[in-house]
């Protein structure tokens, strides 16, 4: 069986910590449940991403070198 997380056109899923969450939730005066939902059973997930985990997503960009995009984990 294939690991769709591990092909090239994947972009880095990680899961984030809690100090890194405040920060960003901070930064943008939001909370983990207004952020875009991602589903627990979305292959590019990392094993270790939970429910009500925010996950971090790093892909390449045509106009920067990278965009860093932040989805919340739901059932």
């Amino acid at each position: 069986m294939v690991d769709v997380s591990q092909h090239d056109m994947v972009p880095d899923h990680s899961v984030v910590d809690d100090e890194e969450l405040d920060d960003v939730m901070e930064e943008y005066d939001i909370k983990p449940t207004d952020l875009p939902k991602i589903k627990r059973t979305d292959a590019a997930l990392p094993d270790e991403a939970e429910v009500g985990d925010v996950v971090k997503i790093v892909r390449d960009s045509r106009t920067t070198d990278t965009a860093t995009v932040y989805r919340l984990v739901v059932e």
